[in-house]
């Protein structure tokens, strides 16, 4: 009996929370309706609009409970932490993108501030709300101390450029090998016509957009200190703590790709960025996580005097 109220409890908080994000996410949307491009020029997505809204609302809150659950932090300090972490991770790094590759495209100087206004009640109003839902409410006094992210100065200084490295890797491999694949995304982004081969690509592109490669550099760095909080917050071992890392650099950001969009209106051009970046952020959330969550020994044995 006591099982199944307690289940009940949980389902109720469930049902109610996934109320909410729709709440708040459609309280959010309020800030780009009068600007945005007209929705008539979107491609079909690959569900309807009502269903893709509860699918993202799911996606959203499963990341959303899973962080706040697998914490050992609990009141304003997990509250807050996340709330900053969730925007940065799912808003603030995705439009600053949007700035970049689409203010020339189908984001006006009116929309793009509001771009950054659309996630502000999703994560400062609505996952406040979730921590007290889900029983996080009240600080909670850490029993142990938690080894995650001691590690010297070196340590942190090889391990970010190791990081800076990898991230471009992955980024500029994904966007190729999967997206830049697809001539009507060439075309979108204004290179129509056969794909170049790799290297040539690379080298143009660093020729023709030189702040492209320390603006991705800039990235990595806060998707680092987006997952931080996380690393550092976490009392589940380190393996599930990048599942999640990864989770939270992959789901939320790409599950919009499913609707209709005008920004992107092209329905190739959106499965095509789904498909090269959740499973490349995924990744990148773990290798993150593997480097960061303790000291290693390698390569600076030395490190350990410092």
């Amino acid at each position: 009996m006591n099982v199944a109220r307690s289940l009940f409890k949980w389902v109720l908080r469930f049902i109610l929370l996934y109320l909410l994000f729709i709440v708040f996410f459609m309280i959010g949307s309020m800030a780009v309706v009068d600007v945005m491009p007209d929705t008539a020029i979107s491609e079909p997505g690959l569900v309807p609009a009502t269903s893709g809204l509860l699918i993202i609302a799911l996606a959203n809150l499963l990341v959303i409970a899973a962080l706040i659950l697998t914490s050992r932090w609990g009141g304003w300090k997990l509250a807050l932490s996340l709330a900053l972490v969730y925007y940065g991770a799912v808003t603030f790094l995705m439009q600053i993108e949007t700035w970049y590759f689409l203010s020339s495209i189908t984001v006006s100087p009116q929309l793009l501030p509001r771009l950054f206004l659309m996630g502000i009640p999703t994560a400062f109003l609505f996952i406040p709300l979730a921590v007290w839902v889900l029983g996080k409410g009240r600080p909670t006094a850490e029993m142990s101390p938690n080894p995650a992210l001691v590690m010297p100065v070196r340590q942190w200084i090889w391990k970010l450029a190791v990081i800076a490295v990898v991230y471009l890797a992955l980024y500029w491999g994904a966007g190729y090998f999967i997206a830049w694949q697809n001539p009507e995304l060439r075309a979108f982004y204004g290179q129509p016509g056969e794909a170049q081969p790799f290297f040539t690509y690379m080298l143009n592109t660093l020729r023709n957009d030189p702040l492209l490669f320390p603006f991705q550099v800039f990235r990595a760095l806060l998707w680092v200190s987006c997952a931080l909080p996380i690393i550092r917050g976490s009392k589940v071992k380190p393996w599930w703590t990048a599942v999640l890392v990864g989770l939270l650099f992959s789901v939320p950001q790409n599950v919009w790709h499913i609707l209709a969009n005008p920004l992107i209106p092209i329905a190739s051009v959106r499965l095509s960025h789904m498909i090269e970046t959740a499973p490349s952020n995924f990744l990148f959330g773990l290798i993150v996580v593997w480097l960061l969550h303790r000291e290693h020994l390698f390569p600076c044995r030395s490190d350990r005097h410092l």
